[in-house]
């Protein structure tokens, strides 16, 4: 696999990984309709953004850019160091991918929401019909 460039690589490891915006979006929205959660749940595969072990439930914020949504703009390609770029995303779905696996075989029900879908009303429809109905 390629390598980045030194610049590249120290603007990329400033790149938030906890506590971006978007997350801090789903967690008002799912604290308001009266879930409570553990955050980054280091213990779980993956580490989900948002995790409830009683409920069994664990929610993931996706960026678009770094998971490869499927048919968003923002999930553009790099053209610089191309090959780089492909690998990497790849390996980003193929790990998100055998995640929701292991979290689904250790009996927990997981909801990816991704940066793009963060719209006030249909957000709050997905939490409602993903979270279970009884709150804690």
């Amino acid at each position: 696999m390629l390598e980045l460039d030194p610049p590249t690589s120290a603007r990329l490891g400033r790149v938030r990984q906890a506590g971006t915006k978007p997350e801090l979006i789903v967690r008002k929205a799912v604290h308001v309709l009266g879930h409570r959660f553990r955050v980054h749940n280091r213990d779980l595969p993956g580490t989900p953004d948002l995790a409830n072990r009683a409920r069994r439930w664990a929610v993931f914020v996706h960026g678009c850019f770094w998971h490869s949504h499927a048919g968003c703009k923002k999930a553009t390609i790099p053209t610089r160091n191309r090959d780089f770029w492909l690998a990497k995303l790849a390996a980003n779905r193929a790990r998100d991918e055998r995640v929701q696996a292991e979290l689904a075989a250790n009996g927990f029900k997981v909801l990816t929401v991704w940066e793009c879908e963060l719209d006030a009303t249909s957000l709050s429809e997905t939490l409602m019909s993903f979270l279970p109905k009884s709150t804690e």
